[in-house]
């Protein structure tokens, strides 16, 4: 049985202040941030608008964490070159968007990004479970994607341990990652469902020191992952 990645935090940037994002990203790499997560959004796959590949090629001139970047957009195939141009180690993309999954995936491996697939709350496991095999990633949302500060739900969780158990059963180290609403409380019930890589906004920039709250994070996925589904 191969061994679970290294679980990572990954802050996501949406939650941080825009006003001083370098002072963000320098304090969160103090404090340990293994990854950025960068929301993507194009106002017609979420409600929502966020940030294109400038604001990216800002950050990957700040930091040399590498940089996961989630599109939660309509057309991942038209814009992933450019995200992967400005600095985007790993491009995730989602399986309800208006694209042709396995085409989106070979597109981004060409780019020599690693590549993830996301599905929303809910979304059954067996849309992504076709492409898991070609797979650096496995996102499942445990919000609704679009906005910030939503209330984790831990409904989505079987969906993780059915990711952790495929790629399991299949011998492959491979991520899944957890995004929306991880505080210390959530990110251990995701770890011990098999999640090793974990999104956090709020819990990280909003409120108290940010490493502080990054170290009450790492304990939490730490202390619960010793019970993680294998």
């Amino acid at each position: 049985m191969p061994s679970a990645p290294r679980r990572r935090l990954a802050p996501s940037l949406l939650s941080a202040d825009f006003a001083d994002l370098a002072s963000a990203i320098h304090a969160a790499e103090a404090g340990g941030a293994d990854s950025f997560h960068l929301d993507v959004m194009d106002g017609h796959f979420v409600p929502n608008i966020s940030f294109g590949p400038a604001l990216v090629a800002a950050v990957r001139s700040r930091t040399k964490l590498p940089l996961d970047i989630h599109l939660m957009i309509d057309d991942p195939l038209r814009y992933a070159e450019a995200f992967q141009r400005a600095g985007g180690d790993t491009l995730v993309f989602h399986v309800e968007a208006k694209c042709d999954p396995p085409e989106v995936v070979r597109a981004v491996k060409k780019l020599g990004a690693a590549v993830g697939a996301a599905v929303r709350p809910g979304t059954p496991f067996d849309r992504i479970e076709p492409l898991i095999d070609s797979l650096d990633q496995v996102l499942v949302m445990s919000v609704e994607p679009g906005f910030s500060g939503q209330k984790f739900m831990p409904q989505v969780l079987p969906k993780v341990a059915q990711a952790r158990a495929r790629l399991e059963r299949d011998g492959r180290t491979v991520d899944v990652s957890i995004d929306g609403g991880i505080t210390a409380e959530t990110a251990g019930p995701a770890a011990r469902a098999g999640a090793s890589f974990f999104v956090c906004g709020n819990s990280v920039f909003s409120g108290g020191a940010v490493a502080d709250n990054l170290r009450r994070l790492r304990a939490a996925v730490e202390e619960c992952a010793k019970g993680a589904v294998r």
